[in-house]
């Protein structure tokens, strides 16, 4: 007679809820430790990086100087007008009471010597303190036998007051007039010559 145990056969819905659980069950890996880094020997020299070098800053640029301004122009002096002679000190030329201070002829002189003549003798009047000069052009054409003298005196008398306007004459010369009959009227000229400053004004 046997005495050992008779195995218990699975019932079919044993057989299916064994199936389940199979199928759903995955295998239990085993993780590998992982393999620690090897601790470096105290008497290995360890490489210290040395920090990067800063940036390098540009210098910024220097500022430009600023454009010099032009220089200020002085005012121009301003030229004094010509100013016809006072008529008391015309009577007084006429009748000989007020003495001429100078005489200039330019009687035989080309245009050119005669500018310069005049204007030598005006700048040297007004440095004398002189107060009216005589200046003696001609009156022309005076004979049949002067006709080449003549003619350079005619231009003499249409020229000389032109130069004594011109600009560089103002400074020195008041104004000007034709002279009376026995100073040679229409062939010369009385000059009102201007007082150095500091001499008062004229």
């Amino acid at each position: 007679m046997s005495t050992g145990r008779r195995k218990r056969t699975l019932t079919s819905d044993e057989v299916s809820l064994w199936s389940h659980v199979t199928r759903h069950i995955e295998p239990i890996r085993s993780k590998a430790p992982k393999a620690e880094a090897p601790i470096a020997a105290f008497d290995t020299p360890i490489e210290v990086k040395a920090p990067p070098p800063p940036p390098k800053f540009s210098k910024p640029p220097k500022p430009e100087a600023p454009a010099p301004k032009p220089p200020v122009k002085a005012p121009a002096a301003t030229i004094p007008p010509l100013a016809p002679l006072e008529r008391r000190l015309r009577q007084r030329l006429s009748r000989g009471a007020q003495p001429i201070d100078s005489v200039i002829d330019l009687h035989g002189k080309r245009q050119d010597e005669a500018h310069e003549a005049l204007r030598r003798f005006i700048i040297g009047a007004h440095a004398m303190g002189y107060a009216v000069i005589l200046v003696v052009t001609g009156k022309g054409a005076s004979g049949p036998n002067d006709q080449g003298l003549s003619e350079e005196r005619g231009v003499l008398r249409r020229t000389v007051p032109h130069w004594l306007r011109m600009p560089d004459m103002r400074p020195y010369v008041i104004g000007f007039e034709p002279a009376a009959q026995h100073h040679g009227g229409s062939g010369a000229l009385y000059v009102r010559i201007r007082r150095k400053r500091g001499g008062g004004a004229s």
